[in-house]
């Protein structure tokens, strides 16, 4: 029992599927495993691969189709910004024999980094150069800028590899301190403005999500700003109001879903003069 117990603590310190000749490289026997397999602790998938029943099923997906987790699919596990959700999007060697699985949307590409064999994720890398190919322009700069933020990915590096020539162009022109996907997105919505625009500006002790010109400030509110938080910035709001600072709130769904009307009252705001110092 010492022996499977091994087995099992190796097959998930892998994520959970790995291929048999991985265990086997590092010692564990071909019979123990098949003994797991025929108890039921382990399934084999297409031969080559063993997973614990409670696998991740995107990974158990992948392995049976031959297929690496990327893209947008992947960016969204590894916690960067992409917006909504949608089939599984998966890459696939254009020279391989990958057996692909209805449903999903397969990149047919060379990536950038080598991927390891048995790799069923993507690099950090490989999954955002597939997926500014797929985004529109705003999600796509947004996922890069949230990687940059995250740490994830580092600029210097990144243009140091072979990049996709709209991927170069993002990365040159990314601004790493936003610190959301939503924020890159309205930045890039308001430079038609002309105006000083500055994200994640100190003001009064605290940081709001941009300031227009001198004394405009817009700050865009997630599902976080309840309870505590939101007392925090109520009072903040108001000590900004009491410097002569004007703040436009508004919530996610407001920017996704109904820009018009945000930038109608900023457009307003600026018409007035309020994001000038008086």
């Amino acid at each position: 029992m010492e022996t499977d117990a091994a087995i099992l603590a190796a097959v998930r310190a892998a994520g959970g599927v790995v291929r048999s000749v991985e265990l086997t490289a590092r010692g564990h026997r071909h019979r123990a495993i098949a003994s797991l397999v025929a108890s039921g602790l382990l399934v084999r998938i297409r031969r080559v691969w063993v997973a614990v029943p409670d696998a991740d099923p995107l990974a158990l997906a992948a392995a049976r189709a031959g297929v690496v987790i990327s893209c947008v699919t992947q960016a969204r596990r590894l916690g960067l910004w992409v917006f909504g959700d949608g089939a599984p999007h998966v890459a696939a060697d254009p020279h391989g024999a990958a057996v692909v699985a209805s449903g999903a949307i397969v990149h047919w590409s060379r990536p950038l980094l080598p991927r390891p064999r048995g790799a069923l994720v993507d690099a950090v890398e490989n999954a955002m150069a597939l997926a500014v190919g797929c985004l529109p322009e705003e999600e796509a700069r947004a996922l890069i800028e949230s990687a940059l933020n995250h740490g994830m990915a580092e600029r210097d590096e990144l243009l140091r590899m072979a990049l996709p020539a709209r991927m170069r162009r993002m990365v040159e022109d990314a601004e790493p301190w936003a610190d959301s996907g939503l924020e890159t997105i309205v930045r890039i919505r308001l430079r038609w403005l002309r105006l000083p625009i500055v994200p994640q500006a100190w003001i009064l002790g605290h940081r709001v999500d941009f300031l227009i010109g001198e004394r405009l400030v817009l700050q865009i509110d997630g599902g976080h700003h309840v309870g505590a938080q939101r007392d925090a910035d109520n009072a903040h709001d108001a000590l900004l109001l009491l410097h002569g600072y004007h703040v436009i709130r508004v919530g996610y769904r407001q920017v996704v879903d109904d820009w018009p009307q945000v930038l109608d009252r900023i457009m307003r705001a600026v018409a007035q003069g309020l994001h000038r110092a008086r």
